[in-house]
């Protein structure tokens, strides 16, 4: 019987796998994928993040790899409304990391054991002393048995810890456009940029090797073949004047968002944590590393669970009320942003003047602490 099981071999899961293996636990993680693939949404690790894995070692390696964002602007019509410095704030790592998400992950499980991959868990079953996770693999059912289980496999994983009807959804009606593009040469290498235009928000982030991502508001009901997409999205790049990018689109890929936050992340010897418990939409990157802090800071807890043999019980309410009341405030964050990338024509004067007004003096540092997590109750 392992110590723990971890459902997910993502980021989240993959990072936890990590902080119990050096600590000793005994540890089994099971994968869906077949292998690790390259689509990719979450690029940016922010300092709250960088700052609990230094301990271990992985930031360091993160941050040999990674594009370093120090400032942001919000635009519109090709006029700056106000800048996001991240560079301006008393925080360890004073800038977003972004990177490939495959590279995060590998680095992530440098020191992980190696996942079981094809296996879809169908089932979780709690048991007086443990937990047995039902699967399929190559075809047949397999049953393993531990004395912790980790849900950490994105929303898919959700309906393994919580009842039908549990955990309420939020669907948006938004949808968005994404690719990463070469742009070697500018200007602006390190800086994220957030147009709000009357027909939308684009968004760019810098990544290393001279590209960038990004992000583009798509009208819904959108031919979603795939050239279909890359012309909608290499059109919403030249309104903007992004020309050099927009001919570097080859292709594009299309998302939806929902806003997700379970009322617990715990149930006995069974947890929840990263997308499976919370969802934000992307749309200020914050989703994977509310996942990644979850994870860093449940390890400790578990590791002395399985040492002692005692549940920690006040340390994970601790835990659990920390990491909820933190998936709570950047799910109200992303709405707001959402909410203003939408096209807006009838009050764009109004939308350009509030952005301005909160990115100006104070207001505009609490606003780059707010979009560094510099909040989370973990930060």
């Amino acid at each position: 019987m392992a110590d723990v099981t971890i459902v997910g071999a993502g980021p989240v899961g993959t990072l936890l796998a990590t902080e119990l293996a050096r600590r000793d636990v005994d540890v089994r993680v099971l994968e869906r994928r077949p292998a690790v693939g390259d689509g990719t949404r979450a690029i940016g690790i922010h300092s709250p993040v960088l700052a609990a894995l230094e301990p271990s070692g992985l930031t360091e390696r993160l941050l040999a790899d990674a594009a370093r964002v120090r400032r942001g602007e919000a635009r519109s019509r090709g006029r700056v409304l106000g800048t996001v410095r991240f560079d301006a704030l008393a925080a360890r790592f004073p800038f977003v990391a972004t990177l490939p998400q495959s590279t995060t992950e590998a680095v992530l499980g440098a020191g992980a054991p190696e996942p079981l991959r094809g296996a879809r868990v169908i089932a979780v079953i709690p048991r007086a002393q443990g937990v047995v996770v039902r699967a399929t693999h190559l075809g047949r059912i397999i049953e393993f048995e531990s004395r912790i289980v980790v849900v950490a496999g994105g929303a898919g994983g959700r309906d393994l810890v919580y009842r039908p009807g549990r955990v309420g959804v939020r669907e948006y009606r938004d949808r968005y456009l994404m690719t990463d593009a070469a742009t070697a040469g500018r200007s602006d290498d390190d800086v994220a940029l957030v147009h709000l235009d009357p027909d939308g928000v684009l968004e760019s982030f810098p990544l290393p090797g001279g590209m960038r991502r990004f992000v583009a508001w798509d009208a819904p009901g959108g031919d979603d073949e795939p050239e279909a997409r890359a012309v909608r999205l290499r059109d919403a790049l030249t309104r903007r004047g992004e020309q050099a990018a927009a001919s570097a689109v080859e292709a594009a890929t299309s998302f939806g968002v929902r806003r997700v936050v379970a009322p617990r992340l715990r149930n006995g010897r069974v947890f929840a944590i990263g997308d499976a418990a919370h969802e934000v939409s992307p749309i200020g990157g914050q989703g994977m590393n509310l996942g990644l802090l979850d994870a860093v800071t449940l390890a400790p807890l578990l590791a002395s669970w399985m040492r002692t043999g005692d549940p920690p019980d006040a340390g994970l309410r601790h835990w659990e009320d920390r990491r909820l009341r933190s998936a709570r405030a950047a799910a109200a964050m992303a709405t707001v942003n959402t909410a203003l990338g939408r096209p807006l024509p009838h009050i764009d004067l109004l939308r350009r003047t509030a952005v301005r007004a909160m990115l100006a003096g104070p207001s505009g540092r609490l606003f780059a602490r707010a979009y560094a997590m510099g909040f989370d109750a973990d930060a």
